[in-house]
């Protein structure tokens, strides 16, 4: 399985593990990949989501392609960004022209997919899988490959594989030090992405813990400053926290860790448009999106059209609490009916299939030098590829365990302080410089 953050880490080796089970006649391995970039999880990011593998090591896309042409596997798992999907089924692809069998290739996206459709669909297609993870991905998902002539074979509908835990039970809230419950609001990395709407947001935050000294209020954490997620973090809410001084009621606090975890004493989830609104009403939890700044697909909350569970902070602080609809829930995937147990069945009966058949065709991915020659060659040569998906000069695909301890560790010390720099502009230099152009 190969990842580029930690979100996606999670959702990579956990749909590994619900698409390939446990055999006892076969010993099942995960084998992972994190793909070098500035999104690199780090080791504690990795511990927070809880997903271990069998072996973990950090490489380049052409370091992936050569150490899985010389491994046999039967699945892989690519739980990247769509430009990576695009490179790796092309190197992939030139690496086992004339094969006579070949791993199955699995790709789908971590959660709520409300922007680039088309874009992020069709750089992933060409793999034998493209999970959609819900009713309503998988409608649309086969919408856009016919739409440009494209076969939709590949689309299967499963759900979110991170989802689980108990149900909501307000009984489980009786003896704790807030008897008013636990509301935890969700924040997102980019989302809101200017200074004021993220200190907006914090502050309404604040008042509803001021105002509500019977609960406890947490705002779930991300990351800490200097790590990486899927998107870039410029503004993250811990140094904002700072900005208000004392102004902070006892009640109120940062948390981190795993949402899971989080969610099994949550009364109320709060967020702008977070994937971990599915993850609370999968578990029939008080869900709310809110509204405060627009419903806008800048901000990903237009994806709540409908669900019942759009709200504003004014709402929540009289004590409103939303009711899902659930003909909605049902078509996201959410499956809080008891569903969910069977939602990966077809997932899996897809890929046993594959994996037992005596050959299967090339990869063929939609994008090619014919149907994309202004596109395509920009995408793979950002990962180390020719168009033709051969490794570029000086991308060779040199595994990093034949290079002497001195020069790795030399590389690794340049690796970071490079990566240090580049969180540093993006989180400090990036901001300054925006508001000098605002004068």
């Amino acid at each position: 399985m190969l990842a580029d953050s930690d979100t996606r880490w999670k959702w990579g080796a956990l749909t590994a593990h619900r698409l390939v089970p446990d055999d006892p006649d076969s010993a099942r391995r995960l084998d992972g990949f994190l793909l070098r970039g500035r999104a690199t999880p780090t080791v504690r990011q990795l511990a927070e989501v809880g997903v271990r593998a069998d072996s973990l090591r950090e490489v380049t896309g052409v370091e992936f392609v050569s150490a899985v042409d010389r491994e046999r596997y039967d699945v892989i798992v690519l739980s990247l960004v769509g430009g990576a999907v695009q490179a790796m089924l092309h190197g992939l692809a030139r690496a086992w022209e004339g094969a006579e069998r070949r791993p199955v290739v699995i790709t789908g996206y971590v959660g709520v997919v409300y922007e680039k459709l088309a874009d992020g669909l069709l750089l992933r297609h060409g793999a034998d899988v493209v999970l959609a993870n819900s009713r309503h991905d998988a409608d649309r998902f086969r919408d856009v490959y016919t739409g440009v002539g494209a076969s939709a074979d590949s689309v299967v509908e499963c759900a979110l594989p991170f989802l689980g835990g108990a149900p909501y039970d307000t009984k489980a809230r009786e003896g704790r030090a807030y008897p008013g419950g636990t509301v935890v609001f969700a924040v997102q990395p980019s989302v809101p992405d200017n200074r004021a709407d993220r200190m907006y947001l914090l502050r309404r935050a604040v008042e509803h813990a001021r105002a509500h000294p019977d609960r406890e209020v947490l705002v779930k954490l991300r990351s800490k400053p200097g790590e990486h997620t899927t998107h870039i973090e410029e503004l993250p809410y811990q140094k904002l926290v700072g900005k208000l001084g004392d102004d902070v009621p006892g009640n109120f606090r940062l948390a981190y860790g795993n949402m899971g975890e989080v969610l099994d004493t949550t009364d109320l989830l709060v967020t702008v448009s977070s994937t971990a609104a599915l993850e609370s009403l999968h578990r029939s939890i008080p869900t709310a999106v809110l509204t405060d700044l627009g419903v806008r697909e800048a901000l990903g909350n237009h994806h709540f059209l409908g669900s019942g569970c759009l709200a504003s902070w004014d709402q929540l602080d009289a004590g409103h609490l939303p009711q899902p609809n659930p003909d909605w829930v049902s078509r996201q995937g959410v499956a809080a009916d008891g569903a969910y147990e069977t939602a990966f069945d077809a997932a899996r009966e897809r890929v046993a299939e594959l994996a037992a058949a005596d050959e299967l065709p090339p990869l063929a991915p939609y994008y090619t030098r014919a149907t994309a020659p202004g596109y395509l060659p920009a995408r793979l040569a950002r990962y180390g590829f020719e168009p033709d998906g051969r490794p570029r000069p000086g991308a060779a695909a040199g595994d990093s365990a034949q290079v002497s301890g001195f020069r790795r560790v030399v590389r690794n010390t340049m690796r970071e302080a490079a990566r240090g720099a580049y969180r540093h502009g993006v989180q400090r230099v990036a901001p300054v410089i925006r508001r000098m152009g605002e004068l």
